[in-house]
Formats: C-alpha cells, structure tokens, sequence
C-alpha cells in the first residue's frame, strides 16, 4: 500500500512541477510558458490554474496519507533500547571477547571450522627486587 501511494505521489509532484512551469510568466521569473505560442489563451491559463490546484490538493493528501502510514508502522520506543531489534549486552570484563570469543572465532563457528586455540596466557614479570638499603 505504502509503495503504491509513493509511485503517485512521485507522479503527482513530477505533474506539478510541469504545471507550474508551463504557466505564463508575468514578470520574467522562471516559468517557460511566457513565449507565446501553446497555451497563451485565457481559457488555458485557467485551465493550468485550476490544474495546479487540483495537483496542490493532491501532493498535501498524499503527503498526509503517507505521513499517516509511516506513523502507523513505527511503533514508539524507549531510545534507551538501542537501535530497533538489537539487544545488547557488555562483556563482565571490560576489553575481554565476547562470549563466543573474538570476531574471528564467530566468523569460524559460523562457516562451521574449529575456533582457533586461545593463546597461553603469559606470566606476569616478576616485581623488581627492593633496592639495597643505604649503608653508612
């Protein structure tokens, strides 16, 4: 529904902006109907006139009935849900892999191969020795 009423809309917008370009120019502004020729009568000026706000009336409800389709669709949320459909949640450690390891190991899960090893964890260096006390 939403995609048809678009394409009309579009259509209606692309019918106005020849309408309104074909009108007469009285002052030398940007319409390109103010040559003679096609459409110079008066009748035919009313005529675009008239068109014009039949095609007016029709881009605002357009307009209104598509605004009105989108708030329909989009429900209201907390923005401190996040973005739309994701929940997420921090590691406990801060700067430790994600649950399912690191993006690699996921990517690995995923096309079904093994995860790579973890890495054996390196001892800590040892504290420095306390500096010989002064003698005297």
């Amino acid at each position: 529904m939403q995609s048809v009423l678009i394409v009309i809309h579009l259509m209606v917008v692309v019918a106005l902006v020849v309408a309104v370009l074909l009108q007469r120019s009285d002052g030398g502004a940007l319409g390109i109907g103010g040559g003679g020729g096609f459409m110079t009568g008066r009748g035919q000026a009313n005529a675009l006139t008239r068109a014009t706000g039949i095609l007016a009336a029709v881009f605002f409800a357009t307009s209104i009935l598509l605004s009105i389709l989108a708030s329909i669709q989009n429900k209201p949320r907390s923005i401190l849900d996040g973005p739309a459909g994701t929940q997420q949640s921090a590691p406990a450690v801060p700067g430790a892999p994600a649950p399912g390891g690191s993006v690699l190991d996921q990517l690995r899960q995923q096309e079904g191969g093994p995860p790579t090893p973890a890495p054996a964890p390196t001892p800590a260096p040892a504290a420095p020795a306390a500096p010989p006390a002064p003698q005297q």
